[in-house]
């Protein structure tokens, strides 16, 4: 097998598995492959560097979502869904400051991904709002939902680190720190 360079771009089923098995060199050559594009795309439309930095960071945040949920189907060249979801959000963040003069240049094909965006900004909302619903949820409620869904811990873990006497009362006692969180989730505006 041969050792690849850095800059070569991987395949798309390379990414795709790499993504799925967490490689950490496939994320790293994806990073480097398609970045020049992005930042040809970013500069020659009212931006820098640092924003197409930012923009590439989100899309392939957006990317790595939908294949760790199982719901990926590439329909295109990989590079071209990149580009895509870097156009739409670089377009989002362009109006936002208005600097949008009307049109993008191009330099790429793109595809209509408004939805991964919307979908990708609304789950970041999401996950803000948990976050903050967490911190006011206090202890040992906060520490064993973390435990429990972020750290994969098992029932039995979270009674032998907290003192309950089985894992059962530790069971009860999660179930009724969910409660309080998801009140405290959706009384937040």
């Amino acid at each position: 097998m041969n050792k690849q360079l850095n800059t070569e771009i991987p395949a798309d089923s390379e990414v795709i598995l790499g993504i799925l098995n967490n490689s950490e060199s496939i994320l790293k050559k994806l990073y480097l492959a398609y970045f020049p594009m992005i930042l040809q795309l970013i500069i020659n439309n009212n931006g820098d560097e640092e924003d197409a930095k930012d923009i590439y960071q989100e899309a392939i945040i957006v990317l790595y979502n939908k294949v760790k949920r199982g719901d990926f189907e590439l329909s295109s060249k990989l590079k071209t869904f990149i580009y895509s979801v870097c156009r739409r959000l670089w377009l989002k963040r362009l109006a936002q400051v208005n600097r949008f003069g009307g049109d993008i240049k191009d330099f790429e094909e793109f595809l209509p991904v408004e939805d991964d965006v919307e979908n990708h900004e609304e789950r970041d909302m999401q996950l803000n709002k948990m976050e903050d619903a967490l911190k006011l949820l206090g202890e040992p409620c906060k520490t064993i939902m973390e435990d429990f869904y972020m750290h994969n811990r098992s029932m039995q873990e979270i009674c032998e680190r907290f003192g309950y006497t089985n894992a059962d009362n530790a069971k009860t006692q999660k179930y009724k720190c969910l409660q309080r969180l998801k009140k405290l989730f959706f009384q937040q505006k």
